[in-house]
Order: structure tokens, then C-alpha cells, then sequence
């Protein structure tokens, strides 16, 4: 095919769908919240009937052999997320079929002086499949609980008035992003939407298809395949309101305000080349704060893992995966740890490097870091250590999209330490998606007020205490996306939220708190955790088992279900 019929052949596929969704938007606003709530619940069955369709095709992306426990990374960031979200959006909209605010019954508190809204658990069920995890949403500064009861809902409050057609454009690593954005633009939004996949992720398209036909047939969805021409056709069509996308910050600032002088000039004319909103998740260098404290030496081997799945879950090409380890210089464990670190990323499972770029973006990291150590097999990933906050380190001011993580040190301990962690997180690296901060319950209560503070005090949008990030990502009701405050011309992390199933409004960040033993240890040392090695842990051996279980689970969810997850999860 020649350039000019596929230019014309890209065209006609844009023009065909988005003149189907002008058409599928009037009967997505005839369709009344329990049509809408029926709906998601088909899906929601959909998904537990084309689940393995899904996985299957998520392993042959990512190249990962059928028996390997590391398969359990895509139930859990795959279905099974997307089968969570689907039931909490159906509570959502019969509380609001009913008259009621989705929020009506939750339960509200208050952190740094800002109303905060409990997302985890959510139900006795949550409380026993995350035994010891804990989530709440903080809303913005003078957003009190009476304005929060009164604008949950968002569009759906009135579904009639519809917002016209969004696009969204899908990322390419975690694959249950788009299908969740999707759902927040059909909902929180209540625009019709054409999706387009990331070209990575075209083996999708049958199981995405399968399971959204219920909005596929309305008219109120579109999947579209294809490279960049028709990602810009469908960004540029005049009948497009909205764009929401997942990628990088050049990605968003090409499509924003072009490339080369000319990209420069609009951008100093403050006259961006797209003509309409769009909305984004953006990733950045996370950082993961290891307060000083004394740790068992099973608690130094347990957190290394920790770190070590933050960084290499996926690969290592997640948006959230920890690039910066940021660790006090006068911790008497130090050394410790960083053998255990050192080890944990020798020893995880191999994978492929399956992402486009992931060599030229490793070898770019490590000649920007001579000194870089070449771990796992074949040296497929780097760590740097002896960083400072006073380097011109290129691993604190770029996101590598591959597995690369460094360490940097900082002077003091306690409240000083705490304090510097704290500007080196919001000052010197990169985006403001997510931090993870590691301390032992003994260190946080002899910290007091000035823990809380300090939580307070990092401009993230998630933030995970003693729990990976990812947990905000994969809790339904949390919101997900960077810290409020960036612009079009200054990205960071992406402007507005997804997920966010209780659907609130005026959100700042979710924070998540975990269990910093696994249990049974976390019960000998006084935590209220039942909670065993997490299945999203690298070296988690039933991760796959559990992660299919815990899917079923939540496109169907049955109490004789429970006992088999547990068993699974207990041997993991």
C-alpha cells in the first residue's frame, strides 16, 4: 500500500468511528443509571469469561513463558484490576440510581487539616484479602466532608448531559490502563470514546472487543489499531472534546505543542498546536525513602525484596517503578541493606527486555554512571549507588523506562533526615506520580507528629507507607495521576486523575499504608496484618495461581471463593 491510500485508509477508519460515536453519544444519554450500572456488570462477567484470552495475549507481548509465576503480574494489573473497578463503579451508580451520594456511607477523616475519605477497605471482604492495608483519598485544602458527599457522582449525576467524544490514546506496558481510562471517560466524564491502542498492544484488541461489546454495541466505544498517523487523525478530528493519554511527558508535549522551533515558539507564545483539553498520567522518577531505624535482619531481607519489585515488576517499565532509593548516609544498617538490595536485584527472576528502547535507554543510564553495577543475568539491570542530591545525576532528572535504579544518600536521621528526604523528593527528581516511604512501626510512632507531617509535606499524588504505590493503582476507589498544580507547558506527571470509582470530586492524592512485616511476623511484632508475601512481589512463587483467583474473584465474587485464594496466597 502506498503512502497516499494508507494516509486515506487511516482517515476513513477515524472518520467512520468517530461519526459511529456522534451517533452512540445520543443513546448513551438516553440510557439511564441502571441501563449504565447493567451494563458495567456485564462487562465485569465479560471479563471473567476472556480472562485468560487476556492473559495469553499479555504473556506473548511481554514474552513471558505460560508456566511463569511472573504471569501473575498480568491477572493482577490486568483483569483483575479491571474487574475491581467495574464493581465499585457499579456501587457508584446504584447509590446514585437510588438518590444517594456514592460517598453517602463512607467513612471521612481528617490528615493535615484536609478532609480524607477512607477507598480501603471498603468491605468486610477488602479487610480480609488486604489484611493490614489501608487507603484513603485526601481531598483539597477547604473541601470538607458536606461538599464531598454533595459532588460525588461527577457527570453521572446528571447523565443526560453528555460531553461530546474523548479519545483516549492507550499505553503500552500495563494493560489494563486504557480499558480503566476508557471507563473514566465514559463515566466520570460521560463522553463516548474512541480508544486507540498503543501499537505494543494490538494482541489486545480481540479480548478488549470481546469484553466491552455491551458499549461497543451502543455505539459508546470504539477500538481503533494503527500507528501515529491515526493517533494524531483522531487527536486532530474537530468532532474530538477531549484527549486523555498515557506515556511520557515528550510524547504529551509533541502532541500539545509539536515538535523542533516550532514546538519552542508556541510554547513561548503560550499558544499551544492542540486545540482542545487534554488530561494525562506521565510517570517520573519515583522515589522510595528508607527511614532509618533498627530492622531484623528478616525485616532488611523482606524491604529489599520490597524495593527490588518496585523497581523490576513489569520489567521495570512502569510509570510508578522506583528509580530512586533515598537512604540515609549515618544509618547504622546501611550497608546492610544495600547488600540485601544488591542481591534481591541479582537474584529476582530473569525476563526479557520487552519494551521498544529498553537497551538504548540501559546503556544510555550507564554511561551517564560509569560506576553503574551490572546485576541479574546478562547484566540486564544497573544499580547505582553513592548518589548525592548535590550530583548532576541524570537517574534523578529523567525517567528511564527500563531497569534502572539509584541510591542517594543524605545526611541526618530522624526529623533532619526527614526534612532533607523530603526536598530531595520535591525538588531534584522528576514528576510527582508517586513516592513509597519504608520506616518500622517502631521508628514512625517514636516519630510522631513529625511523620505525619512529613507525609504531608511530599508532593505526590500517591503515596505508599510501608506499600508500594501500585496498590493505589490497583485499589479502584484511590485516585491515580500526578500531584495537582502542572501546566501544559510544565507536564511533570500529568494534569487531572483516573480511576477514582467513588467518583470525587476536588481530590489532592491517595495514601496508602501497608504492613511492614508479612505475616506471620507482622503478627508476633503487634501489626494487625494476615497478610503473607504480597503476590506482586517478583519472587512471589504462586503469584499466577493467586492473581487468577483473585480475578474470578472479582468478576464473580463468591465467599467459596475465599479459602482457595488464601490457601494460594499462603504459599506464595
Amino acid at each position: 500500500m502506498n503512502h497516499a491510500s494508507a494516509e486515506t485508509g487511516a482517515r476513513t477508519l477515524v472518520d467512520t468511528a468517530i461519526a459511529e460515536l456522534a451517533e452512540g453519544e445520543t443513546r448513551w444519554a438516553a440510557l439511564p443509571l441502571s441501563g449504565r450500572r447493567a451494563m458495567l456488570g456485564e462487562v465485569r462477567r465479560r471479563v471473567g469469561a476472556h480472562a485468560r484470552e487476556w492473559v495469553a495475549a499479555a504473556a506473548q507481548i511481554k514474552r513471558l513463558p505460560a508456566d511463569s509465576p511472573l504471569v501473575g503480574e498480568e491477572w493482577l494489573s490486568g483483569p483483575y484490576a479491571l474487574a475491581s473497578a467495574l464493581g465499585v463503579l457499579e456501587n457508584s451508580l446504584a447509590a446514585l440510581d437510588a438518590g444517594r451520594s456514592p460517598v453517602e456511607s463512607a467513612h471521612f477523616g481528617e490528615a493535615n487539616g484536609q478532609a480524607t475519605v477512607q477507598v480501603v477497605p471498603l468491605s468486610a471482604m477488602d479487610s480480609l484479602l488486604l489484611s493490614g492495608f489501608s487507603a484513603e483519598v485526601w481531598l483539597r485544602p477547604g473541601v470538607g466532608k458536606a461538599a464531598a458527599v454533595a459532588g460525588a457522582g461527577l457527570a453521572q449525576r446528571t447523565p443526560q448531559d453528555t460531553r461530546g467524544i474523548g479519545v483516549v490514546l492507550g499505553a503500552g506496558n500495563i494493560l489494563s490502563i486504557a480499558p480503566l481510562d476508557v471507563l473514566y471517560e465514559l463515566l466520570a466524564n460521560n463522553r463516548v470514546v474512541a480508544l486507540k491502542l498503543n501499537p505494543l498492544t494490538d494482541p489486545m484488541l480481540e479480548a478488549f472487543t470481546k469484553i466491552f461489546t455491551p458499549f461497543i454495541n451502543l455505539g459508546a466505544l470504539r477500538i481503533l489499531t494503527g500507528g501515529a498517523d491515526v493517533g494524531g487523525l483522531l487527536v486532530e478530528h474537530p468532532q474530538v472534546a477531549h484527549v486523555h493519554m498515557t506515556g511520557s511527558a515528550a510524547t504529551h508535549d509533541a502532541i500539545v505543542w509539536g515538535t523542533g522551533q516550532q514546538a519552542a515558539d508556541r510554547k513561548a507564545a503560550g499558544t499551544p498546536r492542540l486545540g482542545k483539553p487534554i488530561t494525562s498520567e506521565l510517570g517520573g522518577v519515583s522515589p522510595t525513602i528508607i527511614i532509618p531505624g533498627k530492622w531484623s535482619r528478616a525485616d532488611i531481607t523482606f524491604q529489599a525484596q520490597h524495593v527490588a519489585t518496585q523497581r523490576l515488576h513489569n520489567g521495570g517499565y512502569n510509570c510508578i517503578a522506583s528509580q530512586a532509593v533515598v537512604i540515609s548516609a549515618e544509618w547504622g544498617q546501611k550497608q546492610e541493606f544495600l547488600a540485601a538490595l544488591r542481591k534481591a536485584l541479582d537474584t529476582a527472576p530473569p525476563r526479557e527486555a520487552y519494551y521498544p528502547g529498553s537497551d538504548d535507554r540501559m546503556a544510555a543510564a550507564a554511561a551517564a554512571h560509569p560506576s553503574a553495577e551490572r546485576l541479574g543475568e546478562a547484566g540486564q539491570r544497573l544499580l547505582i549507588t553513592g548518589l548525592s542530591t548535590n550530583d548532576t545525576a541524570a537517574v534523578l532528572e529523567q525517567e528511564y523506562f527500563a531497569p534502572v535504579l539509584g541510591v542517594v544518600e543524605i545526611e541526618g536521621t530522624g526529623r533532619e533526615f526527614l526534612d532533607r528526604a523530603a526536598a530531595a523528593a520535591n525538588e531534584r527528581l522528576a514528576g510527582t506520580l508517586g513516592a513509597n516511604v519504608i520506616a518500622s512501626p517502631g521508628t514512625i510512632r517514636g516519630l510522631g507528629p513529625s511523620f505525619e507531617r512529613f507525609i504531608a509535606s511530599l508532593s505526590y499524588g500517591t503515596i505508599g507507607i510501608n506499600a508500594w504505590t501500585a496498590v493505589g493503582f490497583l485499589s479502584p476507589a484511590a485516585t491515580w495521576g500526578g500531584f495537582p498544580g502542572h501546566t501544559l507547558d510544565d507536564v511533570q506527571s500529568g494534569i487531572g486523575v483516573v480511576h477514582n470509582a467513588l467518583l470525587l470530586a476536588d481530590t489532592e492524592r491517595t495514601v496508602v499504608r501497608g504492613p511492614f512485616r508479612p505475616s506471620p511476623r507482622s503478627l508476633w511484632h503487634g501489626e494487625l496484618s494476615l497478610t503473607p508475601t504480597p503476590p506482586w512481589y517478583v519472587t512471589n512463587r504462586t503469584a499466577a495461581v493467586t492473581g487468577e483467583r483473585l480475578t474470578q474473584f472479582a468478576a464473580d465474587p463468591r465467599w467459596r471463593r475465599v479459602p482457595a485464594i488464601l490457601g494460594s496466597a499462603l504459599r506464595g
